[in-house]
C-alpha cells in the first residue's frame, strides 16, 4: 500500500513578506484595490484584468538581506467595460499610492486582455441577432443550444474594427446536457462581436455544412470500451520523506535552490535559480504562446490565440489532485490571484512539487579494474495544468542531479473541431464528417541568464566535417565550429538538427579547472518556427516565433515576446521592437529568448481525447563543472536491485 502523502501550503498567505520575490498576499491584493478606489478609480464598470507583483529590478534582489525593509508594489491592469478603455496602473502597497498610471492607446498599443465576464454574455448577444438567428434556423439547428466560443479577433486591416474591442465567435451544438459540443461544429458561419457595444456587428455565413452528429464523450458510444484489467498497480513511495525543503516560496533539493512565483499572465515562474551556490538562471518563465491555425476559409483564417497575452492563461489553472497529475511524496501550493472585481481568489493546489526516479545516471562495468557502478537519476518537479478552452496544457521544470534544468509543455485535451471538407482541405477528418484543423503550438521561454554571474556571452555551436586534406587525410575528422553572437541583430537564430546546433550561454570572466569559460548549453529540439507565410498579419503579431533563438541585453521593462498588450495589436511588438536598438550582447547581462512547439496535423487516434504531446528544451552544462556533479550520488539500497 502507498505511503505517499500530500501537503498542501499557500505562499502567499503571510502578510509580512520576508522577500522581495514572494508573492502578493490576499491582504496585498485588497490593500492595492483600497488604494485605487480611493483615487477615484473604480467605478460600476471597472474590472480587474491583471493584478500581480511588480517585481523589482534584479540589483535589489540580489544585493538583499534578510531584515531589509521590502518596497511591495503591484501592477494592475483595469478595463472601463462601458468605454474600452484599458489603464496600465503601477502601485506601491507601501507607501499606499499610485506611482504611475497610463491610458492606453487601443489603436497604437492594442488592447488589455479579455475578460471572462465578456466572454459570458456573447450567447445572449447572438440570441437577439436576427442574421445569426436566421444562420441557425437554415441549417434547422435550435439556437437555445447553440455554445458560443468566442475568440481573439486578431488584426487583418478591417477599418471598422480599429479602436474597438472585437472578438469572433464559433459555435457547437450540444444535444443533451452531456453531450460534447466540441463534436458538433456548426461550421461555415462566424459572428464579429463588439465587446464594449455588446452586439453583434456582424454575420459571415459562408456556406451550409452538414454537422457532424456522432457524440465526442470519450465514454460514450462509438468511443466507450471496457477498462482493462490487465494493468497491476504501480505504488510510488518515499518511506522516509521527501529530499526537498520549502520556505515560503524559497525551494532546496540537492545542490539546487530557487524561488517560484505565478501570475494570471506567464502562470510558474522560476527565479534565482541556482545550483551548489552558483547562480545559472536569474528568472525563467513561459512568457508567451500563440496557436496559429492552417485552415485559410472565411470563416476561419483568423483563428490564432495568444492564450497568455489575450487569455491570461494563468487564471484557468486546475486544482490537482493525487494519482492523477502527481505521484509520490508531494506538496501543492495554493496561489492566491485577483478575480474581476479586484478581489482575492485563491486557487486551491495549483502548484505540484515532488520527486521522481529517472532511471540510469550513470554507469560502467569495467573489464579492467573490475568496477560494477551504476547510480540511479531522479529529479525534481515543480509543475502546474490548465485548462483554456479545448485544449489542456502541462509545464513542467524538472532539475536533475547532473546540473541540467528542463522545461516541457505537455498539450493534451480536445482538438478544436470543424466540418471536413475534404482531402484537398486543411484539417484531417476524425469521426464522420469531422475535421480537425492543421495547427501549431508555439511557446516562448524568456531565460533570464546569469551562468555563474550576469556578465554571460552567447555562441552558436555547430557540428562540422573536416574537408579532406593534409590534416585529415582519411576524411574522418569533424569538430566544433563556435560562432559568438555580439549584437542583438546578430542573434535572430534558426535551430538546425543536422548540425547538431546548440547555444552556449558562458561566463568569459569565470573559468573551470581547465581554464575554461564556466557555461551552460541550450539544446533545442529544433521543430519549425511560425510556419505562416512572412507577410501575414500573424507573423508580423507573433514575430517572435519565426527564430528559434532571440538575444536580448537585460531591461526589466522587457517581459514579453509578443509585446504588452497582445490583443488587437497591430504587430512588431515584442521582440522586434526590443532588437531595434542593436544593444550589445558580448559580455553583458542578457536575456535569452528561445521558441519551441508542437506542429500538429492531427490523427484519429487524437480522437476524442488526445494523448498527451511534448515539447520543451533542455539547459545542460558545460564546463560549469569542474567534473560530473552527480559522482557524490549513492548507490541505490539493494534491495531495490534484486528480485525478492
Amino acid at each position: 500500500m502507498s505511503t505517499a502523502t500530500v501537503e498542501t501550503a499557500d505562499p502567499a498567505a503571510s502578510t509580512a513578506p520576508d522577500h522581495p520575490l514572494t508573492p502578493l498576499s490576499a491582504d496585498e491584493i485588497l490593500s492595492a484595490r483600497k488604494i485605487i478606489d480611493d483615487n477615484g478609480l473604480l467605478g460600476e464598470s471597472v474590472r480587474f484584468v491583471f493584478v500581480a507583483l511588480d517585481e523589482p529590478h534584479k540589483k535589489i534582489v540580489q544585493t538583499f538581506e534578510p531584515g531589509d525593509p521590502i518596497d511591495r508594489c503591484a501592477r494592475v491592469l483595469l478595463l472601463d467595460r462601458a468605454t474600452g478603455q484599458g489603464s496600465d496602473l503601477v502601485v506601491s502597497i507601501t507607501a499606499e499610492r499610485i506611482v504611475s498610471r497610463v491610458a492606453i492607446n487601443s489603436e497604437a498599443d492594442g488592447h488589455v486582455p479579455i475578460l471572462d465576464q465578456e466572454f459570458e454574455d456573447i450567447e445572449a448577444f447572438l440570441l437577439e441577432c436576427p442574421e445569426w438567428l436566421e444562420a441557425m434556423r437554415k441549417r434547422d439547428l435550435k439556437p437555445t443550444d447553440v455554445r458560443a466560443v468566442p475568440l481573439s479577433a486578431g488584426v487583418f486591416g478591417h477599418e471598422d474594427e480599429v479602436g474597438r474591442r472585437i472578438v469572433r465567435v464559433l459555435a457547437f451544438y450540444q444535444y443533451d446536457e452531456a453531450d460534447l459540443p466540441w463534436a458538433h461544429p456548426i461550421d461555415g458561419v462566424v459572428a464579429y462581436v463588439d465587446l464594449t457595444a455588446r452586439t453583434v456587428v456582424k454575420v459571415i455565413d459562408e456556406m451550409t455544412l452538414p454537422l457532424p452528429t456522432e457524440r465526442g464523450e470519450w465514454d460514450a458510444e462509438p468511443h466507450a470500451v471496457p477498462a482493462r484489467t490487465d494493468l497491476k498497480p504501480i505504488e510510488i513511495t518515499q518511506p522516509e520523506g521527501a529530499s526537498f525543503t520549502v520556505d515560503g516560496n524559497q525551494i532546496t533539493w540537492a545542490d539546487w535552490s530557487f524561488r517560484f512565483g505565478f501570475d494570471v499572465r506567464e502562470g510558474l515562474t522560476l527565479h534565482q535559480l541556482s545550483i551548489d551556490g552558483r547562480p545559472v538562471v536569474y528568472r525563467a518563465s513561459i512568457a508567451e504562446m500563440v496557436v496559429p491555425y492552417a485552415d485559410p476559409s472565411p470563416v476561419r483564417y483568423w483563428q490564432n490565440y495568444f492564450d497568455q497575452g489575450e487569455y491570461l492563461f494563468g487564471r484557468y489553472t486546475n486544482s490537482l489532485e493525487l494519482g492523477c497529475d502527481c505521484l509520490g511524496e508531494i506538496k501543492y501550493f495554493d496561489v492566491t490571484i485577483a478575480d474581476e472585481d479586484g478581489r482575492p481568489k485563491v486557487m486551491k493546489n495549483a502548484i505540484c512539487l515532488h520527486e521522481e526516479d529517472y532511471g540510469v545516471l550513470w554507469k560502467h562495468t569495467d573489464m579492467f579494474n573490475g568496477m560494477a557502478e551504476t547510480r540511479r537519476s531522479r529529479r525534481l518537479v515543480i509543475s502546474f495544468f490548465l485548462t483554456i478552452g479545448n485544449y489542456d496544457y502541462g509545464f513542467y521544470w524538472y532539475l536533475y542531479l547532473d546540473g541540467t534544468i528542463q522545461l516541457e509543455a505537455k498539450a493534451t485535451g480536445i482538438v478544436f473541431a470543424s466540418a471536413y471538407r475534404g482531402p484537398d482541405g486543411y484539417s484531417t477528418e476524425m469521426a464522420p464528417g469531422l475535421g480537425a484543423p492543421f495547427h501549431q503550438h508555439m511557446f516562448s521561454a524568456r531565460l533570464d541568464m546569469a551562468v555563474d554571474g550576469d556578465v554571460n556571452v552567447v555562441e552558436e555551436v555547430d557540428a562540422v566535417a573536416v574537408p579532406i586534406g593534409p590534416d585529415n587525410p582519411w576524411g574522418n575528422a569533424f569538430r566544433p565550429q563556435k560562432t559568438r553572437l555580439s549584437r542583438e541583430s546578430e542573434a535572430m537564430r534558426i535551430a538546425d538538427n543536422l548540425k547538431a546546433r546548440v547555444w552556449h550561454i558562458t561566463n568569459p570572466t569565470k573559468q573551470n579547472r581547465l581554464g575554461q569559460d564556466v557555461g551552460y548549453a541550450l539544446h533545442p529540439e529544433g521543430q519549425p518556427v511560425l510556419l505562416a507565410d512572412p507577410s501575414s498579419s500573424i507573423a508580423q503579431r507573433a514575430a517572435f516565433a519565426t527564430k528559434h533563438l532571440w538575444v536580448t541585453q537585460y531591461d526589466p521593462s522587457e517581459r514579453y515576446p509578443a509585446g504588452q498588450f497582445v490583443n488587437q495589436h497591430p504587430g512588431d511588438g515584442g521582440l522586434p521592437s526590443f532588437i531595434a536598438h542593436d544593444r550589445d550582447i558580448d559580455g553583458q547581462d542578457i536575456v535569452v529568448w528561445h521558441t519551441f512547439g508542437l506542429t500538429h496535423f492531427p490523427r484519429p487516434e487524437d480522437w476524442p481525447v488526445m494523448p498527451v504531446d511534448y515539447a520543451g528544451f533542455k539547459l545542460k552544462p558545460v564546463g560549469f563543472f569542474d567534473r560530473n556533479p552527480a559522482l557524490n550520488v549513492p548507490a541505490a539500497p539493494k534491495s531495490h536491485c534484486c528480485e525478492s
